[in-house]
């Protein structure tokens, strides 16, 4: 049980500082100009440096309410709807932006399974 209990912490913190480091590295500090990018090609240029910081602050917010573990499997469902809604919406529109391409959408999908996992599988053994 002790076990479970550090793994699970563990798988937690790595997902918090996945949008963590999304939010405020790569969007609101825009140190990946990229994920601007990505958001003026499907959102249009005009207001695409308020909407990536808009995105990063509430990646950072996700963060925190990981953190918090308050409804937490509605936070992970939440998660998994965004991750994937998010990727399958640049794998149609800017396949061309994305670091591994149209590949990014299997390291999607394996992290929505990871946290799957961590919040569904862990947490009940």
């Amino acid at each position: 049980m002790v076990i479970n209990k550090l793994q699970y912490l563990v798988f937690n913190y790595f997902i918090v500082s996945v949008w963590l480091i999304n939010g405020l590295v790569c969007k609101m500090l825009n140190l990946v100009p990229r994920h601007q990018e990505i958001v003026g090609e499907i959102l249009g240029n005009k207001y695409a440096p308020q909407l990536t910081i808009l995105i990063g602050f509430s990646e950072i917010i996700m963060s925190i309410w990981i953190l918090s573990r308050y409804k937490q499997q509605l936070n992970a469902w939440l998660q998994i709807g965004i991750i994937l809604l998010m990727n399958c919406l640049e794998f149609i529109c800017v396949p061309n932006l994305l670091m591994w391409g149209k590949f990014n959408l299997v390291f999607a999908v394996l992290f929505c399974g990871f946290i799957y996992y961590t919040n569904f599988i862990l947490t009940k053994q």
